[in-house]
């Protein structure tokens, strides 16, 4: 009777087993890409020019908003003196001044987007980065992969979760 007992457990261990080992169990994973580009191109020449031509330009706009702020406390002080004078021909300055820094800001702002478009097109580092994509997806039994900066963006995906073929397949013996 023992035996039979034991016979039976071993008996629905494994059909249980063999229930559990046929159901798929997916996996998600996402990845913050920008994060992989930064760490991966932070040392580079491309990203240090990048990060130089940056800091130049802001070196130039702190000093042109700089003058500005000057040039405002003067007019502040002419009006307060009451030199009415001195303070129209400031605020003619100021403007000038105002939209030459804007039309700088702009242009350098274009220009760095540019660079970093450049930067982060780089079809090298994508193509080393979704062949590591797919390596640690299989490897880590993920069954897709998405980005963490636009969520409906798949990176990878294993062919298994692919059920294209078998909704074709139903759509089709329904009609």
């Amino acid at each position: 009777m023992c035996v039979k007992k034991i016979l039976c457990g071993v008996l629905i261990l494994c059909c249980g087993g063999l229930l559990i080992a046929q159901q798929q169990v997916t996996k998600f994973a996402v990845v913050d890409t920008a994060r992989v580009y930064e760490a991966y191109f932070r040392d580079t020449g491309p990203v240090r020019n990048y990060e130089a031509k940056k800091a130049e330009f802001q070196k130039e706009i702190n000093k042109q908003t700089a003058e500005l702020q000057k040039l405002q406390q003067q007019r502040a002080e002419y009006r307060a003196a009451g030199n009415e004078a001195a303070a129209l021909r400031l605020d003619g300055e100021i403007t000038k001044k105002t939209e030459i820094l804007t039309e700088y800001t702009n242009a350098k702002n274009i220009e760095l987007d540019s660079l970093l478009s450049s930067l982060q097109s780089s079809d090298a580092f994508y193509k080393k980065l979704y062949a590591e994509l797919e390596r640690i997806a299989e490897a880590g039994g993920y069954s897709m992969i998405l980005s963490l900066q636009n969520s409906d963006s798949i990176l990878w995906y294993s062919p298994t979760v692919d059920i294209t073929d078998q909704v074709i397949s139903t759509l089709g013996l329904g009609l």
